[in-house]
């Protein structure tokens, strides 16, 4: 398929749901063209399943699945990523992540070897369709609907190989095996992966969004007994906060929404929201400064996975901020007492502060909130959007911060409100990152996990 023809089936892809309606489920939205949970189980039940039991979420879904073939497959894929893409195991997964030409993170997302010359790369925007005729690489690309669900939780494996009847443990970490699942299509092709990003053990099921409701349905009840929970998007953006998982769209935003090519391009850029692209903003920094909400790999402590042993987009850029990293992502916990002042201005005469929604503010989107950090009233960082911790009864945020300035303890003031409105200085403490302080799911071992 052309790279015009793939965009071309990208726009005019039906809208289909990928979740069932519940009766006890209340709010459904539509995000990211597909019907997806608002809020299931209770936001606080919610916040702690991936803790104490297990959910099921779906909201990667909505973002179609791009296949790259060909003999020049790899070779487009390595022009794209700061990533080595050379040293890559033929059905293992591989975390991509493509920047503009000034360095900054345009895109990043999930993407599987499925063989010799074949490439398929989900949740993530079409940041690889839009450069693709500026590469001038002959690659095959396809495009297809598909579900995604997390699972995440210490009852996930469980949950798992009841629902399937069979083990699944000896799954490793980035590995994919394809399951069958009682009651789909036999002739479904649904394929199970080890990866996640609530920061504990955690797996996602994908296939044909045909069969997302079906598929959702049968986890979900296969883990009621475990104590699955529904996990909505009000509630989901705690755990890539909590888990230490900077992600686009709800902590910083892609690059190619300051790109003006993409943001004016009839099929890339027509669907995002104008104040996404341009403003105004959402947080105590300039609201019309993109810069802000713009991050680099070095920012969010990806730099580890830039290889400069290859060319790629943003290469020069990134390889001069690798020399000296200016900035880098922590965790900010926030003063209980200046937090409580917020919610007692709401019942007070006059200007208020901004008010905090719980568990996140702003809900939805996010990525393009910037609160300023400062230090003796010098501006050192910037903040991403604020939540609510149930598990830790904390207020938190990742910030990316001088790195001088990132040792656990340094106390800074984090400016919460608008640019133009009444604004409340809030004392932080950069705490430990990732928060969650519980075994990553690449260094769990599953042979002690119950049968």
């Amino acid at each position: 398929m052309s790279v015009d023809n793939a965009v071309q089936q990208t726009r005019g892809a039906a809208t289909l749901s990928d979740v069932p309606s519940y009766p006890d489920v209340p709010t459904y939205l539509n995000i990211l063209g597909n019907l997806h949970i608002w809020e299931g189980d209770g936001w606080k039940k919610e916040s702690m399943a991936w803790k104490t039991s297990a959910y099921i979420a779906s909201n990667l879904s909505g973002m179609p699945e791009f296949t790259f073939s060909g003999p020049n497959a790899r070779a487009f894929l390595s022009r794209l990523s700061i990533n080595n893409v050379e040293k890559w195991p033929i059905g293992k997964s591989k975390h991509l992540v493509m920047l503009d030409e000034n360095g900054y993170i345009a895109n990043h997302g999930l993407t599987v070897r499925d063989g010799e010359e074949s490439y398929r790369h989900f949740a993530a925007m079409p940041w690889a369709l839009y450069k693709a005729p500026d590469l001038g690489i002959d690659v095959e690309i396809g495009m297809r609907e598909i579900f995604i669900f997390q699972v995440a939780g210490p009852s996930s494996l469980e949950i798992l190989e009841e629902l399937t009847g069979e083990p699944l443990r000896s799954l490793a970490f980035l590995e994919i095996r394809n399951i069958r699942i009682p009651g789909i299509d036999p002739a479904a092709t649904i394929e199970l992966s080890r990866i996640g990003m609530s920061g504990t053990l955690a797996y996602e099921v994908r296939g044909d969004l045909e069969h997302g409701p079906a598929v959702f349905d049968a986890v979900y009840r296969a883990g009621e007994s475990f104590g699955i929970q529904r996990l909505g998007w009000r509630t989901y953006v705690v755990n890539h906060t909590e888990g230490g998982f900077p992600q686009q769209g709800c902590t910083f935003l892609p690059a190619a929404f300051a790109d003006p090519g993409f943001v004016s391009h009839p099929l890339f850029g027509a669907a995002l929201p104008p104040h996404q692209t341009s403003g105004p903003f959402s947080g105590s920094t300039d609201r019309y400064d993109i810069r802000a909400r713009l991050r680099t790999p070095f920012e969010v402590n990806w730099g580890w996975m830039a290889k400069f042993d290859h060319d790629f987009i943003g290469r020069e850029a990134l390889e001069a901020e690798a020399a000296s990293p200016r900035r880098k992502t922590v965790v900010l916990r926030w003063n209980k007492e200046d937090v409580l002042d917020v919610f007692s201005s709401q019942f007070e005469q006059g200007a208020e502060y901004r008010n905090f929604e719980f568990p996140t503010t702003p809900q939805s989107p996010a990525g393009d909130h910037a609160d300023k950090v400062t230090v003796d009233g010098r501006q050192v960082g910037v903040s991403s959007l604020a939540v609510y911790s149930y598990y830790y009864r904390e207020m938190l945020s990742h910030s990316t911060i001088d790195v001088d300035l990132a040792d656990i303890g340094t106390q800074v003031v984090l400016h919460w409100g608008y640019a133009d409105g009444r604004i409340k200085h809030i004392r932080a403490t950069v705490e430990r990152y990732p928060y969650l302080d519980l075994p990553a799911n690449k260094d769990i071992d599953l042979t002690s996990t119950p049968a």
